[in-house]
């Protein structure tokens, strides 16, 4: 009887991250819909759609890029649930100013950007939760990052299937209500389902002086400086997710409107790609220990990108679209479990936060520049040039980057993970 207890109090902390992370991604899902097709249908502007992505995304790198050490010292729980409630005031905060008539298009922003900062630390307080999470449930580290890999396409699958139609049907700001009950309930699962000693604060060894915060900040630094083959990954990902950030935030709902189509077919092909990414990270989590990861990785980019911006600038029917759209969200299902592996492989569990939060905001940095260059180009050049250049844009990134000697060393380190500290010489342990 004590086995099994102690058996579902395990498994309790691995179901518990994965469910805050799915309804917090969720709410994101569903504002990425929401807030850009209400300021588009408001202002009629792609320049002012793509100034409100940028002041969401822009907090959310520049907190998350100095969040790392506060969330290994005060603990990733206690960063998760506060951060999440932040968010949510945040969020319905908009409706209620709306319902009111006090909200102005320069209210918005700060009130987007505040959503934004407090998503950064929270995020990444729960990716940081997955290693002990899959140690105490007795999950292969490739697993449980590939069940984080279903849990997030699931979110992109529900969020804007979700969010179209409630913004279809409802309208922008019932979207936002939603929202902020999707990052209330994932503050709520983290502070009340959780096992009390997990994501605890990373205790200093009593022998040695406390580090301060820039120290604890160098060593992340100084860590990720020594890692070509990471650095070579987050510049990679940081120029898709650009490119990404301009797609979605601006250039597919731009297509949604001159097309006809409206905001449901933006959930439509979003939720297509979400299903199929499902199902690609379905199988990723039961049979990536046994892939050639550097293989799977850029065929998985090379059907994810680039096709996605050159059906919408061919004007192709909407059965072709949905088609590209399903079989790059199949291969885009087996990249974040590859790269959430290699990172916690390859970073010492004490310096997770800091090295996380350091590469994620390197990724994400070019994200906010996303919907500005993109709504500039449509205003500039049109929707159909902005598109072919996306997607020429992407192939050239996700092709000519795996020509670099590094990345052969993604299938060097697999099933171990960094656990020394600062000052030791590197050693590696296999996970269970």
């Amino acid at each position: 009887m004590k086995d099994g207890s102690q058996a579902g109090r395990n498994l309790r902390a691995l179901i518990g991250v994965l469910a805050a992370m799915g309804v917090s991604l969720t709410g994101t899902r569903i504002s990425a819909i929401a807030l850009p097709w209400f300021v588009l249908v408001t202002t009629g502007s792609a320049t002012q759609t793509g100034l409100m992505a940028f002041c969401e995304i822009a907090p959310y790198v520049a907190v998350k890029a100095f969040a790392g050490p506060f969330v290994d010292r005060l603990g990733p729980r206690r960063i998760s649930w506060s951060t999440d409630v932040v968010s949510a005031t945040a969020a319905v905060s908009v409706p209620v100013l709306h319902s009111l008539d006090l909200l102005s298009f320069w209210l918005l922003l700060p009130l987007v950007a505040v959503v934004g900062a407090a998503r950064g630390p929270g995020d990444l307080a729960k990716e940081v939760m997955i290693p002990e999470a899959a140690e105490r449930a007795h999950v292969p580290l490739e697993r449980a990052t590939g069940i984080s890999g279903v849990t997030e396409r699931l979110a992109s699958t529900i969020g804007p299937a979700a969010g179209g139609s409630l913004v279809a049907l409802l309208g922008p700001m019932t979207g936002l209500v939603v929202i902020a009950v999707c990052f209330a309930l994932g503050s709520a699962v983290i502070a009340v389902a959780l096992p009390r000693d997990m994501g605890r604060a990373i205790e200093p060894d009593p022998s040695e002086a406390e580090p301060g915060y820039w120290q604890r900040f160098g060593q992340g630094l100084n860590f990720l400086r020594g890692e070509p083959l990471l650095l070579s990954v987050i510049v990679m990902v940081g120029i898709t997710n650009m490119l990404d950030a301009a797609f979605a935030t601006v250039l597919l709902p731009v297509w949604a409107r001159e097309s006809g189509n409206g905001p449901g077919a933006i959930g439509l092909n979003s939720s297509v790609m979400g299903i199929a990414a499902v199902c690609g990270s379905l199988i990723a989590a039961a049979v990536a220990h046994r892939m050639r990861r550097r293989t799977v990785f850029f065929a998985g980019f090379l059907v994810a990108g680039a096709p996605r911006f050159l059906v919408l600038a061919l004007d192709a029917p909407m059965p072709y679209v949905l088609t590209v759209f399903a079989v790059g969200g199949f291969g885009a299902g087996f990249l974040n479990p590859i790269l959430g592996a290699m990172a916690f492989e390859r970073v010492p569990r004490h310096l997770l936060g800091r090295v996380n939060a350091l590469g994620d905001s390197v990724a994400w940095s070019g994200m906010p520049l996303g919907g500005l260059l993109a709504g500039a180009a449509v205003a500039s050049f049109g929707l159909v040039p902005a598109l072919t250049a996306g997607g020429v844009a992407y192939f050239l990134t996700t092709s000519l980057a795996g020509l670099r000697p590094e990345w052969r060393q993604m299938d060097m380190l697999r099933g171990k993970q960094q656990v020394e500290r600062p000052d030791s010489p590197r050693s590696e342990v296999t996970t269970t």
